[in-house]
């Protein structure tokens, strides 16, 4: 329980820094969280999945300006660098070869960890997502059974020069150790609250349009697939042997 109990601390006086930088200055963008009353969906296996989900309202020029394939891959960065602020630096990211590795302040408490990330491009849509490899968080019949992914896509312009996206932070098929060790309540209580309150605020962050630049850029000069698609329309890319 001490874990748990630390990150959602940690998790809240974060929230609250973020909360007071954005009541500071007026975000170029709209976002608005249209998740699902019920969000959370525990199965009869105990696998959980969570979807979060946002609107962004964006002028049509900076939607044209960041829909790129190097920006999908700096809105993956961009969730880690939150991660790391919302919690004080406390929790970090550890890059390796072929993985990532969430910690508490360092890596003997790895929380997580994650295979190297793979991309999907379409005209209208981008999806990263991580393989869950382990971790101390992770219930160790669940181990290489789960993905944590981002999705965003393009809707509708108004007349007005309005432009939405519609992004989405999905963990799907993830058995979490605390429900193992102690039960599937005091999971709900603890680290599923907290991953719902850190997604929120991470979506609504999208708003500054700040994206943190990759680490590695594997995409940087990639194609968009509507300038050059593929027989299916998409650009997909396998795990890369770097992280993004």
């Amino acid at each position: 329980m001490t874990t748990p109990l630390l990150l959602l601390a940690l998790a809240l006086s974060g929230l609250l820094a973020v909360v007071r930088r954005r009541r500071r200055r007026r975000a170029p963008a709209r976002a608005v969280i249209v998740s699902p009353r019920k969000s959370t969906v525990v199965a009869r296996d105990g696998a959980v999945r969570s979807v979060q989900s946002a609107e962004l309202t964006i002028d049509q020029a900076d939607l044209e300006r960041l829909w790129s394939p190097a920006n999908l891959e700096n809105l993956a960065r961009t969730y880690w660098r939150f991660l790391s602020r919302v919690t004080l630096g406390l929790i970090r990211v550890v890059y390796g070869e072929h993985e990532r590795s969430v910690v508490l302040l360092a890596r003997p408490l790895r929380l997580l960890r994650f295979e190297a990330p793979e991309y999907v491009l379409e005209p209208e849509r981008g999806t990263v997502r991580w393989r869950i490899r382990d971790g101390l968080l992770v219930a160790r019949a669940g181990r290489g059974c789960g993905f944590l992914a981002i999705d965003v896509k393009r809707g509708p312009v108004s007349g007005d020069g309005k432009a939405t996206l519609q992004i989405e932070l999905e963990v799907a098929n993830f058995y979490p150790a605390i429900a193992v060790g102690f039960s599937m309540p005091v999971y709900e209580a603890t680290q599923s609250s907290i991953h719902v309150l850190v997604t929120h605020a991470f979506l609504l962050s999208l708003a500054n349009l700040d994206l943190a630049k990759s680490k590695v850029g594997r995409l940087a000069t990639a194609t968009p697939p509507a300038a050059a698609p593929s027989s299916n329309g998409k650009l997909e890319t396998p795990a890369p042997r770097t992280p993004a």
